[in-house]
């Protein structure tokens, strides 16, 4: 075997892919570098850059579709392509997360896309969007419905179908949207099929049917996974792997519909997730994105490796892992009914006293409080019901980071009015379970940078 190599894997999240990857590249004999906020340390000075920990090449796996600032993570990642290989490259994630300059790209290469126009803010999309429908009648897109769409998103978020008559969802006048085409599946149920790529190379296929109620595939959203590997056309698995090599991908979950005469690209998705494939496929894509990263920097992996991880997904917590956090433990951790939490958002933090509820799911924070941090965006609405009242009522849910004693939690927390009572948050079982809650005392926790909050 030839010397072992450090592949670096960029990952700020706690992924199943991300741990799969590293677990994969260790047990191939070689070195998995977990990269993320613990351990990156960058100093640039003129004609001289380092960083460490040293890799010899990086394998992306940035979450920047449904990341408020993408940029600033991006960032990492030219960084490090300023000094050794990057796969995927960050100038390929850049065109492909940006949905329309995907598509815009894909069609200059000749890959079949369904017809789509961009619009820049205001309500310019209801005016041209005319412009969708083909000129043919008798093209098999024609239809009078259409799908819009942000141009960086993930999991269907914020996808809408507009019917006949409609008016398109008016942007903000800073805001991007698109308007494509809704393609004519010639089957009863909605579906799309997810082919994976790798180096230029088709390792398995799936077929999303859209869940009861919905017409979006998304496996995120409760859809159906099938196997299709070994069923699509030689053609389907063409198109497939000519969207990935026109936007520079060296690995990417391709979306394709098919229409009644031909396949057309939806998406490429460059961080594209495992679970549904590998529930539908039963092939993991960890030792072939593993096995191009070690090769491309003349490392060598054994075969029986390289075969043993296909059909297995190993997510345990990795060896690579640079000094996390250890997970709370109810028989060792204890707090009580209220407890003094740091609450971080996008801009700022406080540090406030919570209650415990271990009878609400999810933990909640005050509107007011929710402001002052800079908690968001808004990533989707719950329906909650009173019950005192019976009454239901939506509350917008947000992503923040609350800190208790030692341990940190990325939860995602409903906003809610707190003015009218004592505590501005509210502790769920989200946060609980992690926890042994002693109702009859108060402030257990004893991590200083909490409670100590200046006056």
């Amino acid at each position: 075997m030839s010397e072992s190599v450090k592949v670096g894997v960029l990952s700020l999240h706690n992924s199943k892919e991300t741990k799969s990857i590293l677990n994969t590249i260790d047990d191939m004999g070689h070195q998995a570098v977990w990269l993320r906020k613990e351990n990156i340390e960058a100093v640039s000075d003129t004609g001289e850059l380092t960083v460490k920990p040293e890799v010899d090449i990086v394998v992306n796996r940035l979450m920047l579709s449904n990341n408020q600032r993408p940029s600033e993570e991006l960032g990492l990642a030219y960084m490090y392509d300023s000094l050794c290989p990057v796969l995927n490259s960050p100038s390929a994630v850049a065109r492909s997360i940006h949905k329309f300059s995907a598509s815009a790209e894909m069609a200059s290469q000749g890959v079949p896309i369904p017809r789509s126009v961009l619009a820049l803010g205001g309500n310019r999309l209801e005016g041209i969007k005319s412009n969708v429908t083909p000129p043919k009648p008798e093209d098999e897109t024609e239809s009078d419905e259409a799908v819009h769409k942000l141009p960086i998103g993930t999991h269907g978020d914020e996808t809408v179908k507009v019917e006949s008559g409609e008016m398109v969802p008016e942007l903000t006048t800073s805001s991007q949207g698109i308007l494509q085409q809704l393609i004519q599946n010639p089957h009863t149920r909605h579906n799309d099929v997810r082919v994976y790529v790798v180096n230029n190379e088709v390792i398995g296929a799936m077929r999303r049917y859209a869940p009861d109620e919905d017409w979006r595939t998304n496996v995120a959203r409760g859809g159906d996974v099938e196997d299709v590997t070994d069923i699509l056309d030689d053609d389907v698995y063409e198109i497939a792997i000519n969207a990935a090599e026109s936007l520079g991908l060296d690995y990417a979950g391709i979306d394709l519909v098919e229409g009644k005469r031909q396949w057309y690209v939806l998406e490429a998705n460059p961080t594209a997730g495992f679970k549904g494939f590998f529930e539908a496929t039963s092939i993991n894509p960890a030792p072939y994105i593993a096995k191009i990263a070690i090769e491309r920097v003349g490392g060598t992996v054994p075969d029986d490796v390289f075969r043993d991880h296909l059909s297995r997904l190993d997510d345990s917590v990795p060896d690579a892992h640079p000094g996390l956090e250890p997970t709370p433990n109810p028989d060792r951790d204890r707090i009580g009914y209220v407890e003094n939490v740091q609450v971080n958002g996008q801009t700022g933090s406080d540090v406030v006293a919570a209650k415990a509820d271990t009878g609400a799911t999810r933990t909640s924070i005050d509107t007011e409080l929710a402001g002052k941090i800079g908690a968001g965006p808004i990533k989707d609405v719950a329906s909650v019901k009173s019950g005192m009242s019976g009454s239901g009522t939506t509350r917008p849910l947000v992503d923040v980071v609350i800190r208790i004693g030692e341990h940190t939690h990325n939860v995602t927390v409903n906003i809610e009015d707190r003015s009218h009572m004592e505590h501005p948050v509210l502790i769920g079982r989200d946060i609980l379970d992690y926890y042994n809650v002693v109702v009859r005392e108060e402030f257990l926790t004893q991590d200083s940078t909490i409670n100590s909050k200046e006056e």
